[in-house]
Parts: structure tokens; C-alpha cells; sequence
């Protein structure tokens, strides 16, 4: 049997999944979403992914029509529901149906569906060896026109940056502001070790969305001695660091070897982000919100 989707209080085969084409999340891009993993039966950061999918809704004057208690039960069930210990989970919520107009007001209801299936965003080569990665034309939306902490449907900037990558023949690409700064890749944050060892990520004031993976990934360097900097930093940056990986729900925590055909130090993970890799595999292992009862 194939994976079952939750559509408002329901479980759909994929191939019978299907929402209105007068849902303005169709139309307009008019919602928000949450990407979360389970790992080894539980799910990882529920509360936190639960929460920051919420305020993105308040922000855009969304109404969730479930609690957070009930949308995290929903949750969990989904993954029970599909018999998975290793998921990736996909929670999205649209607008609803409406008319062809804008006025959200005309929707009644909002959609809540959860996907509850498994990931693979990069081959486990990558993991061992590291990406080549290049810097995108595409800028940064500016946060004076769009809150870059809403994870909002209107992923087109991202996708525009995915493109970029795909073109310039690497899997990822790194996106700077429009005052030049390095601020993330199309879904992931972004990180260097500097030749004094100090770990640097751009800080959330630059436009950045501040990962939840990026934020567990700053606590277990600094349990392990490491200086840990929320600093602005350019491409030159980039290209002089010793080190430099990418986080994100989907990507986990992967090396970056190459940047713009830059080797970047000696052409392999480092000693930090191995050290980060190894860390993160065992918190993930053994944190998170149990999905089966009894465990």
C-alpha cells in the first residue's frame, strides 16, 4: 500500500489526494508550511517546527483550524498511519477555497494536509565528500517587502535559486543580499569556519529563515568549546574559509568542498563539520517526540 496523505481530518492514497483548484494556496502561493523529520521512531523538534509553523500564521492572518495539541497529534498519526521510523513530513496549510479574487476573506477554511513520506535530498557520496556549490544572481528577497521568517507557499525566489544551481551543473547554490552578504542556500542555512576556528553563520537580521536545524546545530557546537558567531560575512569570506557546510530540515548537515570552482581549504570535509555530522547523527537518534507508544 502507498504512502496515506492527511487532508482535514482524512487519509487519501496518493493518487486520490487532491485539493480544490480554488484553494488559494493553489492560486496565490496563500499559505504557509513546515518541512520535519522523524528519526528512529521519533520526531524531532515537534514542538519547535509546531510553534514556528503558528506564528508564520499569525503573521499572514491565518487561522489554523486545529489547536497545536491537535495539529501535533495529527502529526504524529500521520507517521504512525504510514508505518514510518525514518520520515520526512511535509505539514502545509492553505488558505483554503475561495473565489478568483484575492480577498482571503472569501475562504472559509483553511486546508491543513500532511504528508508524512521518505527523503533523500542528496546521495550519501555527497555527505562523505562534499558539494560543489556556486553563488546565485538571484538575490535575497528583501525582508523590508516579505518577513523572510514566514515560511510562506511563495517559494519562487528558492526555486529561482535551485535553478541557478541545476544550469551551473552543482546541486546547491548560495544566495547573498542586496548588500552583498551571504545569507543562505535555496533551503538551507549556511556556515564557515574561519582560519581561527571560530564557526560563523549570518545572523537572522540579514534576512535569513533561521533554521531549526541551523539553531540545534549552533547549541552542539558550542557543548563541544566551539566559538559560535552570528556575524555578516561576504563571498570573499566563502572562498577563504577553512570550512563550510549547509543545514536544513531536508539537507541535515552536509559538507561544501567547492564554491564558485573555489576548492575550498583542502578539498574535503574538515575536522569541525565532521565533528557537527557526527553529533547531530546521535542527537537525532535519541531526541524527539515518540511517534509509536511505549517507546
Amino acid at each position: 500500500m502507498g504512502i496515506q496523505i492527511y487532508i482535514d481530518g482524512s487519509y487519501y492514497s496518493k493518487e486520490n489526494a487532491k485539493i480544490s483548484v480554488f484553494d488559494h494556496g493553489f492560486l496565490y502561493g496563500d499559505g504557509v508550511f513546515e518541512g520535519i523529520r522523524a528519526y528512529n521512531g521519533r520526531i524531532f523538534k515537534l514542538r519547535e517546527h509546531t510553534e514556528r509553523l503558528y506564528e508564520s500564521a499569525r503573521h499572514i492572518l491565518l487561522q489554523i483550524p486545529l489547536s497545536m495539541e491537535e495539529l501535533e497529534d495529527a502529526t504524529l498519526d500521520a507517521v504512525r498511519k504510514n508505518n514510518l521510523r525514518d520520515a520526512y513530513i511535509r505539514t502545509v496549510v492553505s488558505r483554503g477555497v475561495g473565489d478568483l479574487g484575492l480577498d482571503p476573506q472569501k475562504c472559509s477554511r483553511a486546508t491543513v494536509v500532511i504528508i508524512a513520506d521518505k527523503i533523500s535530498l542528496y546521495p550519501q557520496e555527497y555527505y562523505d565528500q562534499g558539494l560543489e556549490v556556486t553563488t546565485a544572481v538571484t538575490r535575497q528577497r528583501n525582508a523590508n517587502s516579505m518577513e523572510p521568517r514566514i515560511k510562506s507557499l511563495n517559494y519562487l525566489n528558492n526555486i529561482l535559486v535551485k535553478t541557478e544551481a541545476t544550469h551551473a551543473g552543482v546541486m546547491e547554490a548560495i544566495v547573498l543580499n542586496d548588500q552583498g552578504y551571504v545569507v543562505e542556500g535555496s533551503g538551507c542555512n549556511v556556515f564557515i569556519v574561519t582560519k581561527n576556528g571560530e564557526l560563523i553563520t549570518p545572523p537572522s537580521y540579514l534576512g535569513i529563515l533561521e533554521g531549526i536545524t541551523r539553531n540545534t546545530v549552533i547549541e552542539l557546537a558550542r557543548e563541544i568549546g566551539l566559538t559560535v558567531k552570528e556575524n555578516p560575512f561576504t563571498r570573499h569570506d566563502l572562498y577563504i574559509a577553512r570550512e563550510c557546510f549547509l543545514t536544513g530540515t531536508a539537507a541535515e548537515l552536509i559538507p561544501v568542498t567547492s564554491i564558485d570552482k573555489r576548492i575550498v581549504a583542502e578539498g574535503t570535509p574538515g575536522p569541525v563539520t565532521k565533528n557537527l555530522q557526527e553529533k547531530f547523527h546521535h542527537y537525532t537518534q535519541n531526541n524527539g517526540t515518540p511517534v509509536y507508544p511505549g517507546e
